[in-house]
């Protein structure tokens, strides 16, 4: 018993003398994290995101879930688990004629991510739609093209995918290169 009180009272007795050196040691500066780049954008975190409408960002959130529907639409869930469904402000979503150029979205479950995209109005709440894998490196989101001017388009056929009328040569409309608008070029002088 004696020997136990004697190992601890040598024991208070060094820390005690060490506590001027451990006092006078500087003090930590609080570092922030440097913040994350994609594709040379500073990225945002989710709630940073919501203030972006239609906004080309890069997005960094934590995946708690994904959230697959049977007609194959998948969600990436980055709101905690604790948050009601109604309350969650931002999904990420990816539509499933994109499967094959996506991939498997099971491997981003549980793990911060960063991804770029156009934060888009969803259902009364943003979000981003993943397209495309290059999204996770920095790279665009999958081209879409208006489907409002792809009228009837078909590769094998001699008509233009788009109608515009200053691009056609025939009617009424003023054409883009129309040979009975040339102005005379200004005359040469040679020396």
């Amino acid at each position: 018993m004696v020997y136990r009180w004697h190992q601890r009272r040598s024991l208070a007795a060094m820390l005690f003398a060490l506590l001027p050196a451990l006092t006078a040691l500087p003090a930590r500066a609080q570092t922030t994290p440097a913040p994350v780049k994609l594709g040379g954008k500073t990225c945002l975190s989710v709630d940073q995101a919501i203030q972006q409408p239609n906004k080309d960002i890069c997005l960094t959130a934590h995946v708690y879930a994904l959230v697959e529907l049977a007609d194959g639409l998948r969600f990436l869930d980055v709101c905690p688990p604790d948050v009601p469904d109604a309350q969650c402000r931002f999904t990420l979503l990816s539509l499933p004629g994109d499967r094959e150029e996506v991939g498997d979205l099971r491997q981003y479950r549980d793990q911060d991510i960063t991804l770029r995209g156009i934060v888009r109005p969803t259902r009364g709440r943003m979000g981003m739609v993943i397209s495309h894998i290059r999204q996770f490196r920095g790279g665009p989101e999958k081209f879409r093209p208006n489907p409002k001017l792809l009228q009837d388009f078909n590769a094998q056929s001699a008509r233009t995918p788009v109608h515009d009328p200053n691009l056609s040569g025939s009617g009424r409309h003023r054409s883009f290169m129309n040979t009975s608008d040339q102005e005379p070029l200004p005359a040469t002088h040679k020396h």
